[in-house]
């Protein structure tokens, strides 16, 4: 796990660089009105923070992998972060997956590891995995981390 969140902390400075290059016009473009804006993107990221964050902090204190869930696009629509500004997006967005990094090392190894039969995954993650088949914490912060990679190389890429 150690060498996936240096590599995971890497990823964020240099994307983060990257973003800051993108200029607040073509971070506010939209190709249709269903579409999320690149700044649409980076509010999606920043919720799934928020929500992760809260989550892989409260593992360490119950015994099942059960999280609430949230709609995505009515957090990104309520939020209005295509009227945010680009640059301030894009540095909470950094900020706030260094410091899940950061919480992510100092969570203890037992509790990333430990299996546990009841989760909610198959609702709540990004690849997600039968209700019936135990899972970790670990699993979930992984999935989290591609969730978080899918979407930034897809700003990239369009």
């Amino acid at each position: 796990m150690d060498e996936l969140i240096s590599e995971f902390r890497k990823f964020i400075i240099g994307k983060s660089f990257r973003l800051h290059s993108i200029s607040e016009e073509m971070a506010s473009f939209k190709s249709s009105p269903e579409k999320w804006s690149k700044k649409e993107i980076i509010g999606h990221l920043i919720d799934s923070a928020s929500n992760n964050h809260q989550r892989f902090i409260r593992a360490c204190f119950k015994d099942d992998l059960v999280f609430p869930g949230y709609n995505q696009d009515n957090w990104v629509k309520l939020q209005n972060y295509q009227a945010a500004n680009w640059d301030m997006l894009i540095d909470l967005w950094s900020n706030f997956n260094l410091q899940i990094a950061h919480c992510i090392e100092n969570l203890p190894e037992e509790i990333k590891t430990r299996k546990v039969k009841n989760h909610n995954f198959h609702e709540i993650a990004w690849q997600p995995i039968p209700k019936e088949e135990p899972s970790t914490l670990g699993y979930f912060i992984v999935d989290y981390i591609g969730h978080l990679k899918y979407h930034i190389n897809r700003i990239f890429s369009e």
